[in-house]
């Protein structure tokens, strides 16, 4: 039957060799070939069609990551992805489907349906639902409304700007009646967020001299909400910058993941007192009784034209190592995904 015949099939899978010290290597990862698992009764299973590579996997190849268990060695990669279903033993899944779920790096993957989203492949393509209708666009809506609470007229700067979270935060905070001026790594990325995304303004934190300089000449009127997705002294030089009352949100720190010490840096505390900030970090899991809202949302700005968003697809799971690699150094623009199959 056909159960029978897709368990018969043979899954690629990339599982973590070894644990990285600093910044990974191709070493840390093996690609081995494995039978797909058996389906167990209320299971699905998934043919890969496309996977998200995320900064927030770096930690996850640490023994001990604080905020979800590390990958354990001889395991498949963590990682959300997309694909066909092609055998299901639950009763919302039908083989022909499409489904979003956490597959990890791998061509196949059984997982519980009640853990998978159905995808419509109507509305939008489906590699998407793990960019601006997925993940980082969820990240991207919470962190900014809910933990940042622009208000309309306010100034929102955003680090990691051209990438996928950092890219549709600025997006987000003009829908909202804001001024977004965005921090990256490259010229070519900064006229990406300008001519493209419509930021007020950007600078690249590699080039520019003096980062505190760059930021007063883009925001003569100070900085009310800061999006931080790189942490490091790109951070450091914009809360000199925040006004009364400011809010920074903190998504990511992705210049601290690769260090095999902690970075030393300003103690800059006390601006939280004279300036009365109030800084909170998130995870986008904290608001998942809420996606269906965020999903609404985006769809919405997505149909009416007020998103845009790039993607940076790399072809090949073989290839799925190096292209995270050069993520978490920045070679990518948009939301890095391999294409598997």
């Amino acid at each position: 039957d056909l159960i029978a015949r897709a368990m018969s099939e043979q899954s690629q899978r990339i599982v973590l060799a070894s644990r990285p010290q600093g910044i990974p290597t191709a070493e840390n990862f093996r690609l081995e070939e494995v039978p797909v698992p058996a389906l167990q009764e209320g299971e699905i299973l998934v043919q890969t069609r496309f996977l998200s590579l995320d900064p927030y996997m770096r930690g996850r190849m640490n023994a001990g990551a604080s905020y979800a268990p590390g990958v354990e060695l001889g395991e498949v990669m963590v990682g959300g992805a997309v694909g066909d279903v092609v055998a299901s033993r639950h009763p919302d899944f039908a083989e022909g489907d499409v489904a979003q779920a956490s597959i990890g790096w791998q061509s196949h993957g059984v997982v519980a349906g009640d853990e998978a989203r159905k995808v419509d492949p109507q509305l939008a393509p489906i590699s998407t639902s793990l960019g601006v209708l997925g993940m980082p666009g969820m990240t991207a809506y919470f962190g900014l409304l809910d933990v940042g609470q622009p208000r309309a007229g306010e100034t929102v700067v955003v680090s990691g700007a051209a990438g996928a979270v950092g890219s549709l935060v600025g997006q987000i905070a003009q829908i909202k009646g804001c001024r977004a001026v965005g921090i990256a790594g490259s010229d070519a990325k900064v006229d990406y967020i300008c001519d493209e995304l419509g930021f007020a303004g950007g600078f690249n934190y590699k080039t520019a001299s003096n980062h505190r300089k760059s930021l007063g000449a883009l925001c003569p009127d100070g900085v009310d909400v800061y999006f931080d997705n790189v942490g490091g002294p790109v951070s450091d030089a914009v809360f000199t910058q925040l006004n009364l009352g400011a809010r920074v949100s903190v998504c990511g720190q992705i210049s601290q993941y690769n260090l095999e010490r902690p970075e030393m840096g300003p103690r800059q505390t006390w601006l939280f007192i004279t300036k009365r900030l109030s800084m909170r970090g998130f995870l986008v899991f904290d608001f998942a009784e809420r996606y269906a809202e965020a999903l609404h949302a985006l769809a919405g700005w997505l149909r009416e034209g007020k998103l845009s968003y790039r993607e940076d697809i790399v072809d090949g799971l073989e290839n799925a190592p190096a292209a995270f690699i050069g993520m978490l150094q920045g070679d990518n623009t948009g939301k890095r995904l391999v294409r598997v199959s």
